[in-house]
């Protein structure tokens, strides 16, 4: 052969080797390995019925690493040679931990974002503490100040009307078995029961107290005379209706004094009384004492 016949060749095999592409490396893929075991029970029951249960487990293993395992339990009842019953369902399915948390690390929402930093506190000194402290016990001082400023401020009582000298003012007032009649006229403030002084008629200070609560709430405590006949009932249904009287009384001395009178409840007749007895009791619900013989 001549060295031009040879020439050709490597010019030949240098241009098939620069026409054929280079093979591009072949990943791996991991072996996978699929195991699969069926076992089967028979269960004969009392009324002749045969109870099959079918137990497959499936093992997925990669590599040799078992990566999942599936148990698949199918339950039927037969009968003369008949399905009657079948139940399939799926009783555990394991997955190895490494697998799925390699998996889900990238679902993990928010796993690209840096930490926040927090700046420590720093931590105040007794002076600056105590100065901190005295600035706000001034604030709350002055919006205390302003809060009570703001505040609606109950107007006073109006001042009592003049009364001529010969004016007459009568009302009745009652309270359970009680009648009074109340006459005011212009004087002192003196009170009489009965043509007997207040402190006589009602001893007890908290009666003295029930009578003179209208007069006190209006300011008329101290510019009239008051006389009162007052019949039945006790001390205490007694007082209530002096209260009743000289309540209706006042708003004929100045009717802008109904208002308040009537908030505190002083012009509404109190209904309250004692249930009476009932027959084959000993008061109005109390019962005698029961005997069984």
């Amino acid at each position: 052969m001549s060295e031009e016949e040879t020439n050709d060749d490597a010019a030949n095999e240098e241009a098939v080797s620069e026409e054929t592409p280079e093979e591009a490396p072949v990943e791996e893929t991991p072996e996978v390995e699929v195991d699969v075991e069926l076992e089967v029970t028979e269960e004969v029951q009392d009324d002749g019925s045969v109870e099959v249960e079918a137990v497959q487990t499936e093992t997925v293993s990669e590599d040799g690493e078992v990566v999942e395992e599936t148990v698949i339990v199918e339950e039927a009842v037969v009968e003369d040679g008949e399905v009657v019953e079948e139940e399939t369902f799926v009783a555990e399915t394991t997955v190895d931990p490494e697998a799925s948390a390699t998996e889900g690390a990238s679902e993990i929402p928010g796993a690209d974002l840096e930490p926040i930093s927090v700046e420590p506190v720093a931590e105040l000194s007794i002076e600056e503490r105590a100065r901190l402290e005295a600035e706000e016990l001034e604030r709350a001082d002055a919006e205390a100040e302003n809060g009570e400023e703001d505040e609606d401020v109950p107007p006073p009582p109006p001042a009592p009307a003049k009364i001529a000298k010969d004016a007459r003012y009568i009302a009745t007032g009652k309270r359970k078995r009680s009648v009074a009649r109340v006459i005011i006229l212009a004087g002192d403030g003196t009170i009489k029961v009965n043509e007997r002084e207040i402190e006589e008629y009602f001893p007890r200070a908290r009666h003295r107290t029930i009578v003179n609560s209208p007069l006190v709430a209006t300011g008329y405590d101290s510019n009239l005379e008051i006389r009162i006949r007052v019949h039945g009932g006790g001390i205490s249904g007694q007082a209530g209706a002096v209260r009743h009287g000289i309540a209706r009384a006042l708003t004929e001395v100045d009717p802008e004094l109904r208002a308040e009178l009537k908030r505190r409840g002083f012009l509404t007749r109190d209904a309250r009384a004692k249930e009476r007895r009932k027959a084959g009791l000993k008061k109005a619900r109390k019962k005698p004492q029961f005997s069984k013989r």
